[in-house]
């Protein structure tokens, strides 16, 4: 398990009122973002792009399509959970795999491998560039333009996606 002190509580404002979400600032390059903040003092990206990236990570891993490293020791001795149990999480499986689809078609096919990376593989941006073979810098503005497609998909408000000018010369 990840060690409590870097999970840490956000309140997002979305059109529907508060969302708490919990992130771990130690892994997720998404934290590491909204942490940041550009000359103005505003945050590398906004807290709806932040929680659209979580909510993607999430159905990621509800999934079941994040890699595994080691035993899973959650399941009994003999290996056989109960029908009960492996149905209700097949099912939950399945409507997660459903929505983080429907989120990836919505980003579109320029922008779901992007997110895949970074939001769900946890890739950070300058290994982003040097794999795609995009220049310096580049990764921040595109995320920011796949983000704000998610933001629209959750209905979490809008946001330019964009970065400002003073961001494309940093």
């Amino acid at each position: 398990p990840e060690p409590a002190r870097h999970r840490v509580r956000r309140d997002v404002e979305t059109p529907e009122g508060v969302v708490r979400l919990q992130v771990n600032e130690a892994e997720s390059p998404l934290a590491w973002l909204a942490r940041r903040k550009d000359k103005s003092g505003a945050p590398l990206i906004a807290p709806a792009a932040l929680l659209a990236g979580e909510k993607l990570r999430r159905d990621f891993t509800r999934a079941g399509l994040s890699p595994r490293v080691t035993a899973d020791w959650s399941r009994p001795a003999d290996g056989a959970p109960s029908q009960r149990g492996a149905d209700a999480m097949a099912v939950a499986a399945i409507d997660a795999r459903a929505r983080l689809d429907a989120a990836l078609a919505a980003a579109g096919p320029e922008f779901a491998g992007l997110l895949l990376d970074v939001c769900c593989f946890l890739k950070g941006l300058e290994l982003v560039e040097h794999e795609r073979g995009w220049p310096t810098r580049t990764a921040r503005i595109v995320l920011g333009l796949a983000l704000a497609r998610l933001v629209r998909h959750y209905g979490l408000g809008r946001i330019d996606g964009a970065a400002p000018a003073s961001h494309a010369a940093a």
